[in-house]
């Protein structure tokens, strides 16, 4: 199975229906697939933290949503994570892309790429890392129900080596 098109069924299996996205070029491909679903709204953002806020509004109007992002982002959406969705008790799928881990071709991803998980943790926040794209889809499917239950951001890191 692809790779996107894994993380596109995930996401469709989960009934996400409103996805805002940062632009990635390993997202690239999920992005141009989520483009030609009639049924699910996309929302290209430029900053995360946007996207976040988004997403909020459309949680309220009964929407299933999901940012597609690289976890670069991850530090510029740290505090509406922590004072909106952490505060509120909101659900999200964060599917990233993680730059920055083994393989990585651009030594500036390094960095952030090492913190991703570190940062996740010390906010308490879960998230999974699927080595394929079998298991990536599976966790993806059960994301959103995870969320909701949890009423806290779930996150799908997906490393270089994944794509």
């Amino acid at each position: 199975m692809d790779s996107s098109e894994a993380v596109y069924q995930g996401l469709k299996s989960a009934g996400i229906n409103f996805i805002v996205s940062v632009p990635c070029v390993n997202l690239g491909k999920i992005l141009e697939i989520i483009d030609e679903d009639e049924d699910i709204i996309h929302v290209p953002v430029t900053r995360e933290e946007e996207g976040l806020g988004i997403c909020a509004g459309a949680y309220f109007g009964g929407k299933k949503t999901a940012i597609l992002m690289q976890n670069s982002g991850l530090g510029n959406c740290v505090n509406a994570l922590g004072s909106l969705y952490q505060l509120y008790s909101l659900p999200i799928v964060m599917i990233m892309s993680h730059r920055g881990t083994e393989g990585e071709p651009i030594v500036g991803q390094v960095p952030m790429g090492k913190a991703t998980p570190k940062v996740l943790d010390a906010m308490e926040l879960e998230y999974f890392n699927p080595k394929n794209p079998t298991d990536a889809k599976g966790i993806i499917s059960k994301s959103w129900d995870l969320s909701v239950d949890k009423g806290s951001p779930i996150s799908i890191l997906l490393d270089i080596n994944y794509w």
